[in-house]
């Protein structure tokens, strides 16, 4: 594979902020221990607000890294994503003057879901509850919607933007790929597709363009993503944690006395998410893929716990545990995170591919 990849999360919003504290110092450190360490070549660096995007993407950059830089604004009007995705890109122009031909724009990312206006619902939960969901999707009428904004939406940011562009899709969005540089697409190998998991790729080899899988992870239980789970949210997933608790803690003042638990049903498995994850990485190379992004870095809304009923980390994609309790590790002793069994694979697996 030509890109060995991680995604790295700035700062995502949806009910909260995914990533509450964002230190510079720290940011260049892990994109630092992601290029000699982790042994990958390239990033995808999301989020929401632009300093941050740039702060950790420049960083990136200096340590030699590819970077898709990929802004997410979630559960807005097709109108105000347009806009902020057109600012984005004169912000990864910036970069990409400095740094020509390591800088690839992500115009969105999974936009039937996390949009208005595909599908109806104002918000994701009213999207995906709503009857006709199924239906709509099942029927691919949400096609014509979402190609219709993608289709605005890369001719306003190549205006303005004059390197490769890619979109990250759900594998059942059926994407006009001839508007971009690359066919990318989110792509878990959730245990009842597993059978047919290469099978659902097939058509984005048609367009003759590099495939690249722009996400895909599993969680450190087989209660959650890559299991049974049916989105990717970093661990906002609601079979394994309380996500009542855990919304209740972001909240200002009343959130320092709610401490966010698991329903105590999942049982933390390091080992089976390593292996699972080379597995398919050993898959998708034979598969032809031209890169890939593994789902996620690090996931400071999820922190490990000693206690079972507060390990949230047991629902995260992460390839680091991370400590929310002022605690150090011990590979790392200047950062607050471990790398897991899923760290030492990947970096391993990296390195000799």
């Amino acid at each position: 594979m030509n890109r060995k990849g991680v995604c790295y999360d700035t700062g995502t919003v949806m009910a909260f902020n995914w990533r509450p504290h964002f230190d510079a110092k720290t940011v260049r450190r892990e994109l630092e221990i992601i290029k000699e360490d982790l042994h990958c070549n390239a990033v995808r660096i999301t989020g929401r607000g632009f300093e941050r995007l740039i702060v950790a993407s420049e960083a990136a950059l200096g340590q030699g890294l590819e970077v898709w830089f990929s802004p997410l604004l979630w559960e807005k009007s097709p109108r105000k994503t347009l806009n902020y995705i057109v600012k984005a890109a004169r912000q990864a122009e910036e970069l990409r003057t400095h740094w020509p031909d390591k800088v690839v724009f992500s115009v969105g990312s999974e936009l039937t879901l996390f949009m208005q206006g595909i599908v109806p619902g104002r918000t994701l939960n009213a999207r995906i509850k709503n009857p006709a969901f199924l239906t709509t999707v099942k029927a691919g009428g949400h096609n014509k919607p979402l190609n219709q904004f993608l289709a605005s939406a890369n001719a306003s940011v190549r205006q303005v933007f004059h390197g490769k562009v890619v979109y990250a899709s759900l594998v059942w969005e059926a994407v006009d790929w001839g508007l971009f540089d690359f066919v990318g697409i989110d792509h878990y190998r959730i245990s009842r597709i597993e059978d047919k998991y290469v099978e659902m790729l097939k058509p984005a080899f048609e367009y003759k363009k590099p495939v690249e899988i722009t996400e895909f992870g599993y969680s450190t239980s087989r209660s959650g993503i890559g299991s049974e789970g049916l989105l990717s949210t970093s661990g906002l997933e609601g079979g394994i944690i309380d996500i009542r608790s855990q919304f209740f803690h972001q909240l200002p003042l009343i959130g320092r006395l709610i401490k966010p638990k698991t329903k105590g049903t999942a049982v933390r498995d390091e080992h089976w998410q390593a292996t699972k994850l080379i597995e398919t990485l050993e898959i998708l190379e034979k598969a032809g893929v031209d890169g890939v992004f593994i789902s996620n870095f690090i996931s400071q809304i999820t922190p490990y716990s000693d206690n079972p009923r507060y390990d949230l980390d047991m629902a995260s994609t992460s390839l680091v545990k991370y400590y929310d309790d002022g605690k150090h590790g011990e590979t790392y002793a200047d950062m607050p995170w471990e790398p897991k069994e899923a760290f030492r694979a990947v970096a391993e697996y990296y390195a000799k591919h």
